[in-house]
């Protein structure tokens, strides 16, 4: 058993990546279960659902980590809302919405003193953030619980400012990876590579734990990912299709269709770039778009479209989020997922 595990409780050094709106605490408690970390997501969760989670999860006796965003909330800007609408109002007609009835709101919300102090109830074995840090205050809260503290790196200047700031172990996130991308001091692109050429290299600059993330879906992947000197490995996409996972049947079917094969980088449904399957939004607006609001804003107004385009059968507008290798996507039972996973560790 390596460091970490010791450090974290678990037989391997396997995370379930935190996956909001794909998972709840079922997953978790199952992948916990099996051997591995079971990760609990946050960030699209009001204080009291997330309790009700963290309960069971708390009362399992498990180790498990729970997840949030640290991202800053934009003000608001006419402006770029102006232009987002002008680019849905063609959509918005063809299923005879009302651009009107858009809820306002700040859609995902940072982690905030609120839940900071819902943790206290339950002390959480480990934390981890997406997007940076929280405030320093913040950050001291949940150090203060005993958590372990990791967060997303996808360059190796994050890696070290993380490293700088706080955290205990740092996820090295791969272009590769599904959903949101973790970069927090650059907004450029270009500066975002693949996991292996990205893992060795933020190994050789930190002292701390470095988890590897992107793109690793079997036990080849894991033992790789390990030979490169990661501490620990992250998977996401491998869990999507699995019993406990609560997607959607279109999105799992696209999951295991040819279509997973076309995955891009995209900001068109929340204004972050995330990395998800191609459709038909993504094909005709993007998929990066410069009218597109500042996350999370961006979610306001493609929401009514994703529900009326799922009505009818079609995942037009749909977040069908995948890394690039959804090879491994099957069904069953997480845990059993988890001990194929566990497999490269041998």
């Amino acid at each position: 058993m390596n460091t970490l595990c010791t450090r974290l409780g678990i037989a391997f050094p396997l995370i379930q990546a935190p996956m909001a709106g794909a998972q709840g605490s079922a997953l978790a408690l199952a992948v916990s279960g099996a051997g591995g970390l079971g990760s609990m997501p946050g960030a699209l969760l009001a204080v009291d659902p997330l309790r009700a989670e963290l309960e069971k999860l708390h009362q399992s006796g498990l180790p498990y980590n729970v997840n949030f965003f640290a991202h800053t909330s934009p003000p608001p800007d006419a402006a770029r809302d102006a232009a987002w609408r002008r680019a849905l109002a063609p959509y918005y007609a063809e299923y005879g919405l009302n651009m009107d009835t858009i809820p306002s709101g700040p859609g995902r919300l940072p982690f905030s003193a609120e839940i900071a102090g819902m943790l206290a109830e339950f002390s959480p074995r480990v934390v981890s953030f997406h997007f940076g840090l929280p405030a320093p205050e913040l950050l001291a809260r949940v150090k203060a619980l005993g958590a372990f503290v990791l967060s997303s790196a996808t360059t190796v200047s994050e890696a070290l400012w993380l490293q700088e700031h706080g955290a205990d172990a740092v996820i090295a996130q791969g272009l590769e990876a599904g959903g949101h991308r973790g970069h927090f001091l650059s907004r450029d692109l270009t500066e975002q590579i693949g996991t292996f050429a990205l893992l060795p290299q933020i190994v050789a600059a930190v002292r701390i734990p470095v988890i590897a993330a992107g793109g690793i879906a079997d036990a080849a992947g894991v033992r790789a990912a390990m030979g490169l000197g990661a501490s620990a490995v992250q998977v996401g996409t491998a869990y999507l299709c699995s019993d406990e996972a609560t997607i959607s049947a279109m999105h799992r079917a696209a999951l295991q269709s040819e279509a997973a094969r076309h995955t891009a980088v995209t900001n068109l449904f929340s204004g972050r770039p995330a990395r998800g399957i191609v459709n038909r939004v993504m094909r005709e607006l993007g998929p990066i778009s410069d009218a597109t609001p500042e996350f999370p804003l961006a979610t306001n107004a493609i929401g009514p479209l994703r529900a009326a385009a799922e009505k009818v059968g079609n995942t037009d507008f749909t977040s069908l989020w995948s890394g690039q290798n959804a090879s491994a996507c099957t069904t069953g039972p997480a845990a059993e997922i988890t001990r194929r996973l566990a497999e490269g560790f041998k």
